[in-house]
């Protein structure tokens, strides 16, 4: 990567990089993915009133039916929420480890570009249970997430199967209030928020979790 990208150039601040690890199989056809359409749209408008997180915040999203990149990091203020479509079966292995290499890259391009950058979250949403092998992916998550090198949240929306989530991350898993993914994607915003106004490597206080039950 070149020293010196335009992007870290017109915007020097410091990152907070989120991917969206979003299951758009073909379970989730119908009212679910409307409303995690709804959710993406939120998650915008609601960052884009802070002004620091608006340059801070770099979200990706990665969907799987079959696993693809939807979008690029980008900050917020560059971000289009996406129109996403159900299609699919469930390959949540692949769909992480594909999340986490993109994750590597993104932080050696900061690296390389002199930025500084928060703890990344990775935030997996699923209605269902993985249809290929996830085991490798999750101890790979784990591992991460011992080195302190990200932040993984499960989160299962009816149908999810929350014995394997659990397994997944060392977080508990959440069970969504029904499809109540905009008061998700807000409390996302404002943890973001409250991440970008920190400084870097410092903990920070997360809001209550209201839109979901914590399974332990």
């Amino acid at each position: 990567m070149p020293v010196g990208m335009p992007e870290f150039v017109e915007n020097p601040e410091n990152r907070c990089p989120v991917i969206l690890l979003l299951d758009t199989s073909g379970s989730m056809s119908g009212q679910p993915i409307q409303e995690l359409n709804r959710g993406l749209a939120a998650f915008k408008e609601d960052v884009m009133k802070d002004a620091q997180a608006s340059l801070s915040v770099e979200v990706a999203i990665v969907t799987f039916g079959p696993v693809r990149l939807t979008q690029d990091f980008v900050t917020i203020d560059h971000f289009t929420p996406p129109k996403l479509e159900a299609d699919g079966v469930t390959p949540m292995g692949e769909a992480i480890e594909y999340a986490l290499d993109l994750l590597e890259q993104r932080k050696q391009t900061y690296k390389n570009n002199g930025v500084h950058y928060y703890r990344p979250w990775v935030f997996l949403i699923t209605d269902g249970a993985p249809t290929d092998d996830w085991q490798g992916a999750a101890q790979r998550v784990r591992e991460e997430e011992e080195q302190r090198r990200m932040l993984f949240f499960t989160v299962g929306v009816q149908g999810a199967d929350m014995n394997k989530l659990k397994q997944i991350a060392p977080r508990p898993p959440v069970m969504l209030n029904g499809l109540d993914f905009r008061s998700l994607f807000v409390w996302l915003s404002t943890s973001m928020k409250r991440v970008s106004s920190g400084k870097v490597g410092e903990a920070v206080a997360l809001p209550p979790v209201g839109w979901g039950q914590i399974t332990t």
